[in-house]
């Protein structure tokens, strides 16, 4: 019946929801016409009469026939397949659910191995649910693991059920039937079909095989967010970019996908810091977390500022919202750059300095000189920048800083990536006798970038103007910071040298990255101080094509920097800085490329 996919089955069965604008019974009866089949049997229950007729008694030269369950909100899917069990030991069978999306070479694969009992079966993965099995060496399903069962401290021996089967008509006739019948007479009919094969798979361990998928896609549409995501990962080429850069992260749910876009810290979840944050998890989930009293004060012991100059928010994403609602008159950017500043407000209060170099480098003299010929009343600086990994080193950001002081103009530095420089013990512009010599400077900074802990959604911005940080407090609210991420910031002192380490290997590895970028011959790969790198394509690829061959080929996701403005359309590729491992599987289909 597909309850949980709401108005899309109020009045529909679940295999006539739609997909890219094509039924998921439409696409499975196709795909299964390509295969030497004698017929095709559905069971109906929930709407059937509206099914029977959109699929009628032929399909793309597919003979088929109906069972129905009259009393399908009763029971469950041993019932369903119960009342065609005749069916089954009239030929070989094909068992699918009609609520699958994938691709053909799955039936492929499953038809044309030898096996004539045979299950696909997906390594388990966090978005998975339902039956899941254990395999030996020799691929034989040894268990069926029911949800009653499912332990997570074993997640990695499990597989998932792709729910398509292969059985031959002698294991129906001898095994499965008979074991079938027997199960709904002593159990019921509101179980499930895989308890027969978990009885099975008791008795006779290598009679049920399983075949493991690889890279074929499939997903089982059970609610909304089922259907959104298959939604994506079956999209059409022209549509797949724009589908993925609009989810703006959730990429767990995509897990074999590897994602270059999102920019954080690699090395540093390696600490034990994250352990603690585990082993307190049921803790922290229960409790609510402290005021905004309590985590200023924190956040002031972790970042070595005074408490009345800084205020940590919900991700830097809260607090340049609420500092941008602050900030009047024009605002000089430099583009490209992260565009969240300038999006908070209109364009037209908008000033832009586009370097003239083609690696888009500038200097505090490019700024002044610029803004002295076009004033504004707030200067935003990104440090490094975030496209092009610009960097200005400490001593010419202060004088950036002095001069608009002279000026007037308020300076927004935002060194979420200063962390990653080459000089970044000394390059952060957090400490008071930096804020207070510059007092209309204010500094934000990402933790989810420096420390990789996105998912806490924790950020800072500092100033002496207390006048604008009390104002950005009464702005917020009272319980802007999670449990978690306030805990972050209790314990972080006992890893600040875990976070060191972890800071001079990612510029170790960075070098190693992009001395290997610089080997493609596609690439001209732009100097960076970031945790990302800025590409120029010189053919054959565009921006967009490569990062669509990389998506579909290799399962690889790079920004294609479409959103930027001051910068040429289509030519453009940000890369981050991810593990070794990862950089070496982005290298490597580069090269295949």
């Amino acid at each position: 019946m597909g309850k949980r996919l709401g108005e899309y089955t109020r009045n529909n069965t679940k295999c006539m929801v739609e997909v890219k604008g094509t039924k998921l019974i439409d696409r499975m009866l196709s795909q299964l016409a390509k295969l030497a089949l004698n017929r095709v049997v559905i069971v109906v229950g929930y709407e059937g009469e509206k099914l029977k007729a959109h699929v009628g008694t032929q399909f793309e030269g597919l003979k088929i026939e109906y069972v129905e369950n009259p009393i399908y909100d009763k029971t469950n899917n041993i019932y369903s397949l119960a009342l065609a069990k005749d069916k089954m030991i009239e030929d070989d069978t094909l068992l699918l659910e009609s609520d699958l999306i994938f691709e053909d070479s799955a039936l492929s694969l499953l038809v044309d191995h030898p096996s004539p009992n045979l299950a696909l079966v997906a390594k388990y993965e966090t978005w998975m649910d339902g039956t899941m099995v254990r395999l030996d060496e020799e691929m034989n399903i040894v268990n069926f693991i029911p949800k009653a069962a499912f332990r997570y401290e074993d997640t990695k021996q499990y597989y998932k059920t792709v729910n398509i089967y292969k059985f031959s008509r002698a294991f129906c006739t001898t095994k499965y039937v008979p074991f079938l019948e027997a199960y709904t007479k002593s159990v019921g009919n509101n179980e499930y079909y895989e308890n027969v094969l978990r009885i099975i798979s008791f008795l006779n361990s290598q009679e049920l095989k399983a075949l493991p998928l690889s890279h074929e896609k499939w997903y089982e549409i059970d609610d909304k967010q089922d259907l959104d995501i298959a939604e994506v990962l079956f999209a059409e080429p022209e549509e797949l970019l724009k589908k993925y850069y609009t989810r703006y992260g959730g990429f767990w749910r995509f897990p074999q996908m590897l994602d270059f876009c999102y920019l954080v810290n690699p090395y540093f979840r390696q600490s034990k810091i994250i352990d603690e944050l585990e082993a307190n998890f049921r803790v922290l989930l229960g409790e609510y977390p402290s005021g905004m009293k309590v985590n200023t004060l924190l956040a002031s012991k972790c970042w070595g500022v005074r408490e009345e100059y800084i205020i940590p928010g919900n991700g830097a994403a809260e607090l340049i919202k609420v500092l941008m609602e602050q900030t009047e008159g024009r605002l000089g950017v430099v583009r490209p750059t992260f565009e969240e500043y300038p999006n908070r407000i209109d364009e037209e209060r908008t000033v832009a300095f586009i370097p003239s170099h083609r690696d888009f480098r500038y200097g505090t003299d490019d700024l002044i000189a610029f803004f002295s010929q076009h004033p504004v009343d707030t200067l935003l600086l990104i440090n490094p920048d975030n496209p092009s990994g610009n960097f200005i080193p400490i001593a010419d950001v202060c004088r950036l800083a002095a001069w608009c002081e002279q000026q007037g103009t308020r300076l927004i530095v935002d060194e979420s990536f200063v962390d990653f420089s080459e000089a970044w013990e000394t390059s952060s512009l957090l400490s008071d006798a930096l804020l207070e010599a510059y007092p209309h400077m204010a500094v934000m900074k990402s933790i989810s970038k420096s420390y990789g802990v996105p998912g806490l959604r924790l950020g800072i911005l500092a100033s002496a103007d207390t006048r604008l940080i009390e104002q950005m407090k009464r702005e917020v609210s009272i319980w802007n910071i999670n449990s978690f991420a306030e805990f972050f910031m209790q314990i972080f002192s006992k890893y600040e040298s875990d976070y060191k380490k972890a800071c001079m290997r990612f510029i170790e590895v960075r070098r190693t990255f992009v001395d290997q970028l610089q080997e493609i011959p596609f690439l001209h790969v732009m100097p960076s101080q970031a945790n990302f790198v800025l590409c120029e394509t010189t053919g054959p690829y565009s921006a967009n094509e490569l990062a669509l061959q990389l998506l579909k080929n290799h399962n690889i996701l790079v920004s294609a920097c479409s959103a930027k403005k001051g910068i040429q359309p289509n030519r453009y590729v940000r890369l981050a800085v991810r593990s070794e491992e990862d950089n070496n599987r982005l290298i490597a289909a580069l090269r295949s490329m």
